[in-house]
């Protein structure tokens, strides 16, 4: 496995009893459950890819007609409209 044999695996036990102690077993839930939801992720790119590289055809309903593209409509400001000069300011 990944190259190590017996001794070497022992060792990698022993300091993760020692760095981890009473939570090895929920660092190995922890461990199993990422490589769970890394495996899915897997999974759903590649359905992402298959489904790029060979793609099924569409079904379009033809229920009902669509709504004709109306021209634009003129809508009212809210805000009144102010002059661009305003009025001279006259002494008193």
């Amino acid at each position: 496995m990944f190259g190590l044999g017996w001794m070497e695996i022992m060792v990698l036990g022993i300091i993760a009893v020692l760095l981890f102690g009473k939570r090895l077993p929920d660092m190995a839930k922890y461990l199993g459950k990422s490589v769970i939801e890394f495996k899915k992720g897997m999974h759903g790119l590649e359905s992402g890819f298959d489904d790029i590289a060979n793609p099924s055809p569409s079904v379009n309903p033809t229920s009902a007609p669509a709504e004709p593209v109306r021209p634009p409509q003129r809508v009212a400001p809210a805000a009144p409209k102010f002059d661009d000069n305003p009025p001279p300011i006259t002494p008193r």
